[in-house]
């Protein structure tokens, strides 16, 4: 039998369920619509009529423009901080085969919001002083499991001592460069080419010699 409380529950969740599907509808649109006319030149007009709702139903889940923009770079964070760890995770405890499965993942996410990554790089300066603080920790916070494998890693003897903060973030740069030079690489290989390649860079720059013949599938093409 149904309560009261029940019904409540599930009209809950719909609205729940309705919301996000109305914001990330919104977001996708003004990614469309920023790649083509830029932050600056974008209307909440010309929004609401790329992603077919209201300028009225935009305000009911977005401050502004600013606040827009925010929320479609924290989208994308979110989604690296929502799926590296499950990723690595899911091939054990080895650090170099979680790091391994996390620098994939990352790229894959990348893949998928190519065009979002591009606008980041473009447009996240014209963000307030809070809005780019709260990129930079979750910027911070999106590399926490990559940055925790390595550490693991370096005291158990499978990668060398290195600088943790320096080799996450030169990962990171270097996986934002399939968005940022899609018009090249995109050309030349396939994102599973262009991920063996830079894992296969990564770990031999940090994996020891002794060790690197545990690992054929990921340190020498096959």
């Amino acid at each position: 039998m149904t309560t009261r409380d029940d019904a409540l529950n599930v009209d809950e969740a719909v609205r729940a369920v309705r919301a996000h599907s109305r914001r990330k509808q919104v977001l996708e649109a003004a990614v469309r619509l920023m790649e083509q006319t830029g932050f600056h030149q974008m209307s909440m007009q010309a929004l609401a009529d790329e992603a077919g709702v209201s300028v009225g139903l935009i305000y009911k889940y977005f401050g502004g423009k600013e606040d827009v923009l925010l929320a479609t770079v924290t989208s994308i964070l979110d989604a690296f901080r929502d799926q590296l760890e499950p990723a690595m995770d899911a091939v054990g405890d080895d650090p170099v085969e979680r790091l391994a499965a996390g620098m994939r993942r990352y790229l894959e996410v990348v893949d998928t919001n190519l065009d979002a990554v591009v606008l980041t790089y473009r447009e996240s300066r014209t963000l307030d002083k809070t809005g780019r603080e709260r990129i930079k920790e979750l910027e911070v916070a999106t590399a926490a499991p990559l940055r925790a494998t390595l550490e693991t890693g370096i005291a158990s003897g499978e990668f060398s001592p290195v600088d943790v903060d320096l080799i996450v973030f030169d990962f990171m740069l270097l996986a934002h460069g399939w968005a940022l030079k899609q018009w090249h690489f995109g050309r030349h290989y396939t994102l599973d080419e262009y991920t063996t390649l830079q894992i296969r860079f990564v770990l031999n720059s940090i994996v020891p010699a002794d060790r690197r013949a545990r690992y054929p599938h990921l340190l020498r093409l096959t």
